[in-house]
Parts: C-alpha cells; structure tokens; sequence
C-alpha cells in the first residue's frame, strides 16, 4: 500500500511544483473510487492533444498500465508498479531504453504519473510472508485515478470538437458544389452576371483555407461561402422571376388574339371555307408572323433554318479570352483581341492551322453563328493536344449543335478551371 506522503525524486532529478502538486492532488482520491483503465486509456488517447503527450508516451503508459495486475484502478488495490526499462522496451515493441526515459519524463511533466523513488533509485517492492506487497518503488498510477473525470471531460470536447470539424466541412463541400454547378448552369443558360468574377471569389476562399483548418477558420470561411452562394441565387431567382413575367406576357396576348371570335387564324379556317366557299386568305398573306408566340412556333418548326441555329448562347467575349488565351497569338497583325471581328480574323488563322477545311468553318458558322464558331476554334486550340482530328471534331460538334445537343458553357468553364490550374502550379 501507497504511504501517501510526498517523496522527492531520486539523484540529480529536479523537483518541481507541479510534481508537488501531482502529489498533492493523489492524496486526496476517494477511498473507493474505481476506474476501469483500459476505457480510461482509450479517453487519455482520444485527449491526447489536449493533455500536451505524443503518442509514444502514451505507448510507454500502455506499458505500464499492462503491470499492473487488476483491470480496475483502485487505491486500495495500491497504485504503485516497478517494471525494469527492459521490461519496459519488450512491452514498447523494442523502444530503446534511452528513448523510454525521455517518454517517461514526458508523463511525469503532464501529470499523468508520479515518480516514488527508493534510497537507491532502484524500483523494487517489499512483500510480507503472505506475499503481499507491503511497500514499492517505482512509479505511481494515483494521478490517473485522481484525474478520471477531467480526462474524460477532456476526450468528450476532443471528439465534440472532431465531429463539429467533419460536419463544418460537410456544409462547406455542399456549399462549394452548389455555387460551382449554379455558375455552370448560369453560364449554360446565357445569364447576365460576372460569373468568372464569381468564381474566382469561390477559388480565392478555398485556397485560402489551411491543409488542416480549425473550426473558427471554417465557421469564417462557411459564412463567406454562404453569403456567396444566396449572391448567385439572388441573380437566379430574379433571371427566373423576369422569364415567368415575359411568358406571363405571351400568354396574355395569345389569349387576347384567340378571344376575337371574327379572326382567322393560321389553324383555323373560316366559317365560309368550311361549307366549301373559297376562302379570302391567301398564303402570301400569312406569311407575317402574328405576334412572339407565332415566331417561337415558326422557329420550332423550321428546323435548320436561320431561327434554330441561332438558338446556342453566345458568351461575352472577355470570359472567351479568359477561358482561351492562346487565340490572341494567331490575330493577324499582332495586338490585342479587342472585339468580335478580331476573335474572327483569329480564327481564321487557327482553321488554317489547324487544317480545317473551309466548307467545315462555314458550316459551324452557319450552324452556330459566326461568333460563337470563333469561341469553339479557340476552345479547340486550347485542347490541341487531346484532339487527333480538329476537323472531324469541328463537325460533330456542328451536328450536336443542329440537334441542339451541345452548349458551350460547360466547354468554358473546363477550360477556366482547367487554366487556374496551371496558373496556381506555375506560381
């Protein structure tokens, strides 16, 4: 059994305060208080990073909670166990002995356990004729004992702060692939809106997030991330709310055009052509539309013609230099790309280049608009290098187009990520 006084360490090895106050502390433990000291590692483990100990001094401790005998840590029971460094290095998997020294230290400056030294400096223990120990040398486990709550408290705020990490990072994933889709999607659709200023917002925050954030860094980042992401719904909702208004608008006047029971209609012929009179309409006569319903109806039946083909948005052009940087080399003459016909006469020179036959730039063009042909030329000289066939590719994307199966927005944005990218591995 422990005697309970405060004893000093042997030899050279200072004594310190705050080993007087270890000592202090286990000699106040309830007389029977218990704990179970495998769960009480397993929290010590989970606290490690609040306790000030690496992980192998833990493993050191392990030791020395495997000598001693009983699972639960009792005072009673005595507290005291006195393995040899040997002993020590096979239960540690071979550590060095040198190294277990400097770990055991470690242990007794964290508090954790508290040096009982003999005269000699040895560690060994007196038993009586029955083989009970009556006194030991060695090192004492009565600060565990003593300190079983505050530890567990402590491996409940680790974990408590562990799941409030992984839950921050969710928030901030979901956050981050809703702002990148939504700009895509505006981007797709021909939005008004700084887009690129948007998401170099977004790129600029992720980066600036350490490798391992902590949880003020996150919260900061999350509510940045946030304020960004209700930003882009905002200009959504009310690119939303103007479309509904103009459909609204259509429909008004439709059902103001179908309300005049005296009219003709293109679908409708009249009373007398009914009965087998020859009617006073003439088909020169409907050729005008009659109003936006009639030309969205002309254009969706008129397939090829000039309405469907001009159907694929166009980007600004700013955004098309950005995402494509190397068509400003071909311009003939040298200089900036300062407009549309300048991205043209560029692109011009890369069909050249890239052995695309005319009759295929024509048709893009007349498929695709001139402008936006020029965009796809340039996105084409930006992935070169993964394209066996500009020509043939040129083509099918043209074919896509008819069908209206391609868009240019995804395209972009590839490429604008793709050449941040580059940008942040040269820097």
């Amino acid at each position: 059994m422990e005697s309970g006084s405060v004893t000093t360490p042997f030899g050279r090895r200072p004594m310190t305060l705050g080993m007087f106050a270890s000592q202090v502390a286990s000699c106040e433990i309830e007389p029977e208080k218990s704990v179970d000291k495998w769960k009480l590692y397993r929290a010590l483990c989970e606290a490690r990073p609040l306790l000030g100990v690496s992980d192998r001094a833990l493993a050191v401790l392990n030791a020395l909670l495997s000598c001693y005998p009983p699972r639960e840590l009792a005072e009673e029971r005595g507290l005291i166990v006195f393995p040899s460094n040997a002993e020590l290095s096979l239960r540690t998997h071979g550590m060095a002995e040198q190294t277990i020294r400097r770990h055991l230290t470690a242990l007794i400056e964290a508090g954790l356990i508290i040096r009982k030294d003999s005269p000699n400096g040895k560690r060994y223990a007196h038993k009586d004729r029955a083989g009970e120990i009556n006194e030991a040398f060695g090192f004492s486990l009565a600060p565990l004992l003593a300190r079983s709550e505050e530890i567990q408290r402590l491996a409940a705020d680790v974990v408590a702060e562990r799941l409030l990490l992984l839950r921050l990072k969710e928030r901030l994933t979901l956050c981050r692939r809703d702002i990148t889709k939504l700009v895509e999607a505006a981007l797709d659709e021909g939005v008004s809106g700084d887009w690129v200023a948007i998401s170099e917002d977004l790129r600029s925050l992720v980066q600036r997030l350490p490798r391992l954030p902590t949880v003020d860094q996150l919260r900061s980042c999350l509510d940045e991330m946030e304020f960004l992401r209700e930003n882009v719904v905002n200009k959504l909702e009310n690119q939303v709310k103007a479309q509904n208004q103009s459909g609204n608008a259509y429909q008004n006047e439709r059902h103001i055009q179908n309300s005049k029971p005296d009219s003709n209609s293109e679908s409708e012929p009249s009373f007398e052509t009914k009965q087998g009179a020859k009617s006073e309409v003439h088909i020169d006569d409907q050729a005008e539309p009659q109003g936006p319903i009639t030309r969205r109806k002309q254009s969706r039946t008129e397939r090829g013609g000039t309405e469907e083909r001009g159907s694929l948005k166009s980007f600004p052009l700013g955004l098309v230099l950005q995402a494509c940087p190397q068509i400003s080399d071909y311009l003939p003459g040298g200089g900036a790309i300062n407009n549309w016909r300048d991205l043209q006469s560029a692109a011009v020179v890369v069909r050249s280049m890239l052995g695309v036959s005319p009759s295929a730039y024509e048709e893009a063009c007349a498929t695709m608009g001139p402008e936006n042909a020029a965009t796809v030329l340039a996105c084409i000289l930006e992935r070169g290098g993964h394209i066996n066939s500009a020509g043939g590719y040129l083509r099918d994307l043209t074919r896509r187009a008819e069908r209206g199966e391609f868009a240019l927005g995804p395209m972009l944005m590839a490429l604008l990520r793709a050449n941040g990218a580059v940008a942040r591995r040269v820097s």
